[in-house]
């Protein structure tokens, strides 16, 4: 096999890997790093230009692994698409979202590349798409009919539509594991992997520096949330909940929802809005049509959830005693959570509260490693404050802890085992801890744009 990480700056971002399995050439993923602009936010796809693409495959809809698939598809123009069912229900939903931040981070930020994709391309695009349910084999040909391969996918938790991809070609098995969370969530079942050998393995390192303490499993964290909340309210103060669109608003919908109906959730306002709002219906129909979620929208119904704030305003606190959650999930610039903690990080009695992963380099990892005390800038909204909120981090991320993934590494037995989707430091903690554990593996951390053959 042989593979090129397209991802310009390595890490976690404009994820998107190219291999060659026999005559078949493969694109998995094609991402857009959010903390970039413009042609820089996306993978380096001049590397394939003039390649021959038999498939793109996406493992699923983070804009991390699928912002510039449209980008992609012009290139290669008769290349089909395959994902999950679930996620072929959710994608042109997030490209479209995705074309309209880009038309107005364009204007805000004068980015003259954006938008990377219109909205007349994604519609035009949107039959080359196909969805796979988990489980079924289905066989690729290459484009001059010599060669072809056994592709399926497996449950990969993380998200709804989330999937791990095992390929078959002559006598070689490989498993790429994309995004993965092998607990199970309130809205999803946790990551369904195949037991036994692979000869190569391709794995998310994300929470490679990440240990779980003791006492921070899920089920604690959750009940160490509920708490929290309880005791912000009750001080009449606000709760910032910055929230991933697709996958965690609902998920914290969903643990809402069961905190009040078991009567531990205090009555507050709870104010809700953007994209994660409108994918709760794409989820209560994913959960009807294939199972592969539970959740439904009448839980929104039921919490008595508000539209958030039109006009938050930077640097003030709205002071509504209330519950707000909101994207982005990092505190990105310009997002009404970066504009509401702007406003409420000042005051001792709130709490800003994250329940994902936030790259170190953006606003929200910044603050996770600001103390209190600390003077913190938020830049684009011209605000400078101190950190008097309490800011807390609890542990319901959607990636999977890293010994697990070690274990399921080394039950592979595989001759090669490649990193990605992860910092320098969780990548070397992986190559560490795999030296030492399957000492006869050759580990491949790939170096961005250069080709290795495994």
């Amino acid at each position: 096999m042989k593979l090129i990480d397209l991802n310009r700056n390595g890490g976690i971002g404009a994820n998107s890997m190219y291999v060659q399995i026999g005559e078949l050439n493969i694109l998995i993923d094609c991402g857009l790093n959010p903390k970039m602009a413009g042609r820089l936010a996306t993978p380096d796809l001049s590397l394939i230009k003039d390649v021959r693409l038999d498939l793109i495959i996406v493992t699923h809809c983070h804009l991390d692994h699928i912002g510039s698939l449209p980008v992609a598809m012009r290139q290669h123009p008769n290349t089909p698409v395959l994902m999950t069912e679930s996620s072929r229900m959710l994608i042109e939903r997030m490209l479209h979202n995705s074309a309209n931040v880009m038309m107005r981070q364009k204007e805000e930020a004068n980015i003259p590349d954006y938008p990377l994709f219109t909205h007349d391309e994604i519609d035009k695009f949107a039959p080359r798409i196909v969805g796979l349910s988990f489980g079924h084999v289905k066989k690729i040909r290459s484009a001059n009919g010599q060669d072809e391969i056994d592709l399926l996918f497996h449950r990969a938790g993380h998200v709804a539509g989330a999937a791990a991809v095992e390929i078959h070609h002559k006598h070689r098995h490989f498993f790429f594991s994309g995004d993965v969370l092998f607990e199970n969530q309130r809205t999803l079942l946790g990551a369904q992997f195949p037991s036994g050998h692979f000869d190569t393995i391709c794995i998310e390192t994300t929470r490679g520096t990440t240990e779980r303490p003791i006492g921070k499993e899920r089920i604690n964290e959750v009940n160490r949330l509920i708490t929290s909340i309880n005791d912000t309210i009750q001080r009449d103060s606000s709760f910032l909940l910055p929230v991933f669109a697709l996958g965690r608003m609902q998920e914290v919908l969903s643990i809402l929802h069961d905190a009040r109906k078991f009567g531990r959730l205090v009555e507050c306002p709870i104010f809700a809005a953007g994209l994660g709002m409108d994918l709760a219906d794409y989820f209560d129909e994913i959960s009807r049509k294939t199972k592969d979620v539970q959740f439904s929208r009448s839980v929104i119904k039921e919490l008595k959830i508000k539209p958030a704030p039109r006009k938050l305003v930077a640097g003030e606190d709205p002071k509504q005693n209330a519950l707000y959650i909101i994207s982005s999930g990092m505190l990105v610039e310009r997002t009404p959570s970066y504009t509401l903690a702007s406003g409420l990080l000042g005051s001792a009695r709130n709490t800003i509260g994250f329940v994902g992963y936030c790259d170190p380099d953006t606003p929200g990892g910044h603050l996770l490693a600001a103390k209190h005390g600390d003077e913190f800038l938020f830049a684009t909204a011209n605000v400078k404050t101190t950190v008097s909120a309490r800011v807390e981090r609890y542990e319901l991320s959607g990636h999977a802890d890293r010994e697990e993934l070690l274990e399921f590494a080394i039950q592979s037995h595989a001759r090669a085992v490649i990193l990605t989707h992860g910092d320098p430091p969780a990548r070397a903690w992986f190559a560490e801890q795999l030296a030492i554990k399957m000492p006869n593996a050759k580990v491949i951390d790939p170096v961005p744009l250069q080709t290795y053959m495994v």
